[in-house]
């Protein structure tokens, strides 16, 4: 282990280098004018992946953005390990709150500082340079297969048929990937269940144009009233979503398992200091650890119509429209609560505006058995490089795709991340501690090893 610490810290400039190199690529999968970065993203990781040792690492067409594949075969009678990442980021906006430019990286108070060096291409890179170090080392005892996608942002619209088109080539014994958060830097644990997702866009239409709000004021419907009224029927006062039909397949948290997530250490008065808020809410009946992890939530993710520059406009809007999204649990479908969602939004609609509801991406949620074998060797992995065991631990996020690579590739998935809810993915000011960043490294170099010999 120590002559692994110092070959990292030997290393580590040209890692930063390395990891800077694409985290300057603004590779926003939700923003079409960056199609271009996203094709040069893919060729930037390709490059990386030789440089590491695969054998072949090739950007392959999908129905959407490109889809980087790079493999290892040491021996093709070993285990194989399947790594998924994603290069697509989230938008930087806004701007102006951002401390250092987004996609000018840099290293301040030891952490590094961008889009993407959490999520995902610091955690991704992880998986890079671990398999660089047994690479070159010679140690290396498993093949090793990469899938880097460029959507997993905008819902990972792609890959289903990617994958099912090249199961053959994407076959291997377990999936692992660095795309999840721990509980914090000194208290190390492994996400062993995801929240699955369904998300729509709500138009509400009124009048042909906007209108004058002292002259129709009053007399004909306003679409951004009528679109407030309709979202705020959505939660009851006890925190549950009235959406009929929504709770009929939602797994209960067995008592086992509440009991577990009670002794996970969690200070409330922290969380809310962190998040700078008073007090929490939620569904009633379940603790906070519970609520953001093992039970569903309706959330709206952006709202806008009618005037919002300087100064004031009485104005009575056309149009008002929503973002809003449904984090789901095990056994939910996505494609069944979005077809519910949409009559219900329909059925509470009246009849002064016109309403059209779109599904956009969605995903089921995932749970990962900690007897699993990779299971054991990530926890083996943490237990070296952080000094203890960790904690299994679900989480909130959801990653759609993972619930589809059990579905479609018949494989488990190790979710072995090394994020922390301070490190504002999809916020500004995205940062990665690189203390954790370097033990990332070591913990991933342990799995394999361990994993190779089981």
């Amino acid at each position: 282990m120590s002559y692994l610490k110092d070959y990292i810290v030997k290393n580590e400039p040209k890692m930063l280098e390395d990891l800077f190199s694409l985290l300057r690529i603004p590779s926003i999968s939700a923003k079409p004018e960056h199609k271009a970065d996203m094709t040069a993203c893919a060729n930037r990781w390709a490059e990386l992946l030789l440089e590491a040792g695969a054998d072949e690492a090739v950007v392959m067409p999908s129905k959407g953005n490109p889809i980087v594949f790079a493999q290892k075969i040491v021996d093709p009678a070993a285990k194989t390990v399947l790594v998924y990442a994603h290069y697509d980021v989230m938008p930087a906006e806004p701007l102006d709150l951002w401390k250092s430019q987004p996609f000018e990286p840099e290293v301040r108070d030891g952490k590094i500082w961008a889009r993407g060096a959490d999520d995902d291409k610091g955690q991704g890179f992880i998986q890079l340079k671990a398999f660089e170090y047994l690479v070159k080392e010679g140690t290396l005892k498993n093949n090793v297969k990469f899938i880097i996608e460029g959507e997993e942002e905008i819902g990972s619209p792609s890959l289903e048929a990617f994958c099912e088109e090249h199961k053959e080539l994407l076959s291997a014994d377990v999936i692992l990937v660095s795309d999840t958060s721990m509980l914090g830097a000194d208290l190390p644990s492994l996400t062993t269940g995801l929240r699955g997702l369904a998300y729509w866009e709500i138009e509400v239409t009124g009048p042909n144009r906007d209108l004058h709000s002292g002259h129709f004021g009053g007399a004909v419907a306003n679409p951004i009233n009528v679109l407030c009224g309709m979202l705020s029927k959505v939660v009851d006062e006890d925190g549950r979503i009235t959406v009929p039909g929504f709770y009929d397949k939602v797994e209960e948290v067995p008592a086992e398992e509440r009991e577990m997530i009670k002794h996970i250490p969690f200070d409330e008065n922290k969380y809310k200091a962190a998040i700078d808020v008073d007090a929490l809410a939620g569904e009633k009946g379940y603790s906070t650890l519970e609520r953001n992890s093992c039970r569903p939530a309706f959330d709206i993710c952006g709202i806008w119509g009618g005037y919002t520059g300087e100064g004031s406009k009485t104005v009575l809007p056309s149009k008002a429209f929503a973002k809003v999204s449904c984090r789901l649990v095990p056994h939910q479908q996505h494609e069944e609560i979005s077809k519910l969602f949409v009559e219900y939004i329909n059925g509470v609609a009246p009849k002064s505006v016109r309403v059209k509801v779109t599904p956009m991406h969605g995903g089921e949620g995932y749970v990962c058995p900690i007897s699993l074998p990779a299971y054991k060797a990530a926890e083996a992995g943490f237990e070296a490089a952080f000094g203890s065991k960790p904690l299994a631990v679900r989480r909130g996020g959801s990653i759609p795709i993972i619930s589809t690579f059990e579905k479609v590739l018949g494989m488990k998935t190790v979710l072995m991340g090394f994020g922390l809810e301070s490190d504002a993915i999809h916020s500004p000011n995205e940062n990665f501690s690189l203390d954790i960043f370097k033990k990332g490294i070591e913990a991933v170099v342990i799995f394999h090893e361990e994993f190779a010999n089981m």
